[in-house]
């Protein structure tokens, strides 16, 4: 009798039928995090790295902009030929063009008005140079950590949402200007702040409707990735990620000499 009893399988509980959907979600809830992360991340280095090309090299293209609009009106004033004369005139209207009231505040506003460069030029200061932003190693784990925490799409209610919302827009500056203080003190902040409620079960309706958001969110962020990698500073940031510093050396060596190059011919034209 006691053999017949032990001969009997013990049978395990039958696993919930939204089971392996919700694995999926919470897999394919973590994958677009860390994906937005990493795009994130590479969104603060573009934008550091324009600003820094911006500040380095932008004297010189306008440089060059100018010798070669004078080229093109001394070979137009030689020739008098109207083909001359209608480059020379595009040559010009590429110097210096005036821009519009958005151009002319774009980069230089954030939400607590104008940044102290754009305010100094208002009112004839000295302009400091644009300080060089890189996030340290600590600001990017510590970025990593509080939006892998904090991130709104783990919320459950939509005043969780709302307040993970406010959370990382702060994160997201605090990291956009490498300052790993605040980084710090927002760690601490979320750490003493409201537990996140445990997620309850998922009908399975909800729970497909999850995953078709998610493929669209990660469909968006890879457009907005790709942006990022086809534009001019993208490209320049990915041929030396490791050390942009040297790249725009390098690029500055060649403009200069393209410079010199110009002045030579300008000079020869002028005789």
């Amino acid at each position: 009798m006691a053999a017949a009893e032990d001969a009997v399988a013990v049978e395990e509980p039958a696993e919930r039928p939204e089971a392996r959907l919700e694995r999926a979600v919470r897999a394919a809830e973590q994958a677009l995090i860390e994906y937005e992360i990493a795009v994130e991340t590479f969104r603060v280095e573009v934008d550091n790295f324009s600003r820094l090309h911006h500040q380095k090299l932008g004297p010189m293209y306008t440089r060059l902009d100018e010798l070669d609009a004078r080229i093109a009106e001394a070979v137009a004033a030689r020739s008098g030929d109207p083909e001359d004369i209608r480059k020379a005139d595009e040559a010009r209207a590429r110097v210096m063009p005036m821009p519009g009231v958005e151009e002319l505040f774009h980069g230089w506003m954030d939400g607590d008005g104008l940044f102290p460069e754009a305010a100094a030029m208002l009112t004839d200061q000295p302009v400091r140079p644009p300080q060089r932003v890189r996030p340290s190693d600590e600001a990017r784990k510590l970025y990593r950590e509080l939006a892998r925490k904090a991130h709104p799409d783990l919320a459950q209610e939509e005043a969780e949402r709302a307040r993970r919302e406010e959370f990382i827009t702060r994160v997201n500056a605090a990291y956009a200007r490498g300052d790993e203080a605040l980084l710090r003190e927002l760690a601490a902040e979320w750490a003493a702040g409201p537990a996140p409620k445990e997620q309850g079960p998922t009908p399975s309706e909800e729970l497909y409707a999850r995953l078709e958001w998610l493929a669209q969110r990660k469909e968006m962020l890879t457009l907005v990735a790709k942006d990022l990698e086809e534009s001019a500073i993208g490209a320049m940031l990915r041929l030396a990620p490791d050390d942009p510093d040297r790249l725009l050396d390098e690029i500055a060596e060649q403009l200069l000499a393209q410079v010199a190059a110009r002045e030579a011919e300008l000079a020869a034209l002028l005789g």
